[in-house]
């Protein structure tokens, strides 16, 4: 199965999850202290929602932080004093997207950072596309399952994200915690800088976190489609997966 999409040509049948689920249990991936993901048994009475404790169903209750516990979208909500919510704010079902590898610089303080001259020498089709996907090298899986919290992960440099403003990128991807600092003293610079808040907030576009790009997805173009979980919060777990490019027009 094919589709046509803004003169573009993607194969239907070969898509690529690109998320980090959320799952209870040892291997979780956590970020900024976040409490785990769990679920337990609804209990009520004589019922218990659990197949496994003798119930005749399993009905559970779940406790999640978007932000820490796996891939998530957020929108602008996510730092405005207004609310705005991402089931609200982000309509796009799918986008043009290209996939880039970069290197981070290593900074004399061992900051990892991604610079604006990464991106402006891996990124060649931004002309063409509205989502902007970042895979950060080395890549490997232990991504899915890294403790994050109070490691000083890879983050993006201000003038990288004006020179992502500047191409018209509506929604972005990284497979990192946040697209600032871990410890930024509540600064947020790049969040504010891509959603244009408080100015003239862009409430619009996404930032999509904690992805994980797999080496057999080669960097170019392709068909993203968001899977954003109907929630009304500032951010809400995502399954951005990717369709692969046949032909352009």
């Amino acid at each position: 199965m094919q589709i046509f999409f803004n003169n573009f040509q993607f194969d239907l049948t070969a898509p690529t999850d690109i998320s980090i689920s959320f799952h209870s249990g040892f291997g979780q991936v956590n970020a900024f202290y976040a409490p785990p993901f769990r679920f337990s048994p609804v209990k009520e009475g004589d019922f218990v929602g659990s197949t496994k404790l003798g119930g005749v169903v399993n009905f559970m209750n779940f406790q999640c932080n978007p932000h820490g516990n796996g891939t998530h979208s957020e929108c602008v909500g996510h730092i405005s004093l207004e609310d705005f919510f991402v089931n609200e704010c982000i309509k796009d079902i799918y986008s043009i997207a290209e996939v880039v590898s970069v290197y981070p610089n290593f900074a004399e303080n061992g900051d990892k950072i991604i610079e604006r001259h990464h991106l402006e020498s891996m990124c060649m089709h931004l002309d063409k596309v509205k989502a902007l996907i970042i895979r950060t090298l080395p890549n490997d899986d232990e991504k899915t399952s890294r403790n994050y919290s109070g490691t000083n992960p890879v983050y993006i440099a201000p003038d990288a994200m004006e020179w992502v403003v500047e191409k018209n990128i509506k929604h972005l991807l990284v497979d990192f915690p946040s697209v600032d600092r871990e410890q930024d003293e509540g600064k947020l610079s790049c969040h504010k800088i891509f959603w244009n808040y408080p100015e003239n907030p862009k409430t619009d576009h996404s930032i999509t976190e904690l992805i994980y790009v797999p080496d057999s997805v080669k960097d170019g173009i392709y068909l993203l489609q968001h899977n954003i979980s109907n929630i009304k919060l500032d951010a809400a777990p995502s399954r951005p997966t990717l369709f692969p490019l046949i032909n352009f027009n």
